[in-house]
């Protein structure tokens, strides 16, 4: 189990670096826009996510190489964080659908289909792996309440700030594009729904293969159970 956990680490190290490799490119893509901003760059949910997910995937790392199994804090927290970088995942494939049905060519270049594409896939992957190991303990129901404090955050800093400056990073929280606050009310709401179904989905699918890898096996047909109390003779017993 040991060696099994240091594979891991190492596995959480190697998307971590992937992680940093396509925020870079990507970060130098959005240079060649006559519009860029900075600030605008580092405010895309997608962006600020694979930060917190590189930060999260190090921790993990080194608790995977380091120590025999993760405190819970930590698998609540990449938890989370493996939500967000699904839910970055999903959205843009949203948005990509979208410009589709409206004739309209929408570029993705290769650090965007690793951010958004590869990088979720490869977490939820190094999610799994953990899960069926069960070493770490087991992952609460009320991270599925803690996984909407940042997006909750992120959305009014996003709202004040997009009023202020006149530009969203996505199309749905400008009301000029969804038809009035109603609009943006129930695309949130449509991705409100998706964190805590995603994060349910999740947290169920840990505590069940927690609890199967936990379950004490029953033995092959023709083989004795070794768990079974050895019953001494009647002669050894007086």
């Amino acid at each position: 189990m040991r060696r099994d956990r240091r594979l891991l680490g190492v596995f959480r190290l190697a998307i971590a670096a992937l992680e940093v490799v396509a925020l870079i490119g990507n970060f130098q893509y959005v240079l060649g826009f006559r519009l860029f901003a900075t600030a605008n760059f580092f405010s895309y949910f997608t962006v600020q996510s694979a930060f917190a997910a590189v930060v999260t995937l190090a921790i993990g790392a080194a608790f995977a190489l380091l120590t025999p199994r993760d405190p819970v804090w930590l698998g609540i927290l990449r938890t989370m964080v493996t939500v967000y970088v699904l839910v970055s995942g999903i959205v843009f494939a949203i948005i990509v659908a979208q410009a589709s049905t409206r004739d309209y060519r929408m570029e993705v270049p290769w650090s965007d289909t690793v951010l958004h594409f590869i990088v979720p896939a490869l977490a939820l992957i190094a999610w799994t792996v953990d899960a069926i190991m069960a070493v770490n303990p087991r992952v609460p129901w009320s991270t599925v309440g803690w996984v909407l404090v940042f997006p909750s955050i992120w959305l009014v800093y996003t709202l004040f700030r997009g009023a202020d400056v006149g530009w969203y990073p996505y199309f749905f929280l400008d009301e000029a594009q969804v038809g009035g606050p109603a609009g943006v009310a129930l695309y949130c709401l449509l991705v409100l729904v998706i964190f805590v179904s995603l994060t349910a989905g999740l947290v169920a699918i840990n505590r069940g293969l927690w609890r199967r890898a936990r379950a004490p096996r029953a033995p092959r047909p023709g083989t004795k159970d070794r768990r079974a109390p050895r019953v001494e003779s009647p002669a050894l017993q007086r």
